[in-house]
């Protein structure tokens, strides 16, 4: 079967921008940059998520090297025991004076009794381990006091403790061999990740791609090379077709390699040939406007701060909604494409119809294409 003569003629150009690109050093770095603030983003959610969960510090061990001061009378008493249950290192000094020298240098708090049997408690608000340490005295302190009030009612320690520990309980796990390995077991980090860690990667190699794309049309024109292109035996279709694949396929390259990346990292992601398709549309769009606004400037200079200002109001609408917990607007931001990538990316059981979501994108999409299509014909009419 014989290939159009169309086809030769949009390969060649699409090669010839391609060839651009992988020239462009800036591009390269940029792509290198992705990398890395994969794994930065990432780290410091796992960072974030274990300084704020007590149970993900306990497992790790950090909570064994918080430590907080106590006056000598208090050693072996109930608070103290209730203290050490929650896995805090205890510092025991001769007086209370004594161990607030010491706070906000080696230890994060001072807890004492005062004379009327009140728990006193002077904490580092400065250390970043300040909310962690202070629930964990907080649940210590519940339940010393819990104790005190029992026995002032007449009951002995046993009674206490089978009134503070009234059920036990084992977890049994079952379909051990389908859990899906995550990096933290812990709700903030999948919120997080999930809700706006992943959309910000998959992304990022298209808000990437609008700002190097911007230099396919203004380019040409500060290099004096743009009638040469408006003189291409190409339709319009076929030119801004020959500009747009090669850049967009790069894009969505590096989308699937981070999809990649984070499985390496522990966040699997789901639906990943559906997730493509949906980037597919969201880059056409990005990178669409970004030869749309190309033609419409006059210098790199000037198309750099256009599609910068696209790309903050992009972002605002993208990622706003992801943020919003709304009944009333649900039903709207269903349609945005950032929160169809989550639903998309979280489970592996999902509805067809969901797909239905992505119309409106496909639509802007379609319409962004038009646009730069007749943008650039109307350039061609007035320069040839």
């Amino acid at each position: 079967m014989k290939i159009p003569t169309s086809i030769w003629k949009i390969k060649a150009l699409a090669i010839k921008e391609a060839r651009d690109i992988l020239q462009n050093r800036i591009y390269l770095l940029v792509v290198l940059v992705q990398v890395f603030i994969i794994i930065g983003a990432v780290g410091l959610v796992a960072v974030a998520a274990v300084a704020s969960d007590p149970t993900l510090l306990d497992q790790t061990g950090v909570t064994s090297a918080l430590n907080i001061g106590l006056p000598q009378n208090l050693e072996g008493s109930s608070l103290s025991k209730y203290l050490e249950d929650e896995k805090i290192t205890l510092n025991y000094y001769n007086t209370t004076d004594e161990a607030k020298t010491e706070l906000g240098k080696k230890l994060v708090a001072v807890v004492d009794l005062s004379p009327s049997g009140e728990v006193v408690v002077q904490m580092d608000n400065s250390n970043v381990f300040y909310p962690v340490v202070s629930t964990k005295i907080r649940d210590a302190v519940d339940n010393f006091n819990t104790e005190n009030t029992l026995k002032n009612a007449g009951l002995n320690q046993s009674q206490v403790n089978i009134i503070q520990n009234p059920v036990k309980f084992q977890e049994i796990k079952i379909n051990q061999d389908k859990e899906v390995p995550l990096a933290l077991d812990s709700p903030y980090f999948v919120e997080v990740i999930y809700g706006f860690i992943v959309p910000f990667i998959l992304l990022l190699p298209f808000f990437m791609a609008s700002n190097i794309v911007t230099d396919s049309v203004v380019g040409e024109k500060e290099r004096k090379t743009f009638e040469v292109l408006l003189m291409t035996p190409l339709s319009s279709y076929m030119v801004i077709i020959g500009k747009i694949i090669p850049i967009l396929l790069f894009s969505l390259i590096q989308s699937i390699a981070w999809i990649a990346v984070l499985d390496l990292l522990r966040v699997p992601i789901f639906n990943a040939a559906l997730l493509v398709v949906v980037l597919f549309f969201m880059g056409l769009a990005f990178i669409g406007l970004g030869i749309l606004i190309s033609m419409l400037v006059d210098s790199t200079k000037e198309a750099n701060s256009a599609i910068t200002l696209v790309l903050v109001f992009a972002t605002f609408i993208l990622f706003i909604p992801l943020f919003v917990k709304s009944e009333i607007f649900q039903g709207v931001f269903n349609f945005i494409p950032t929160v169809l990538m989550v639903k998309l990316a979280v489970s592996p059981n999902i509805q067809p119809e969901i797909m239905l979501y992505l119309l409106p994108t496909l639509i802007i999409s379609f319409l962004i294409f038009v646009g730069t299509v007749r943008s650039f014909r109307h350039e061609r009419a007035i320069r040839l």
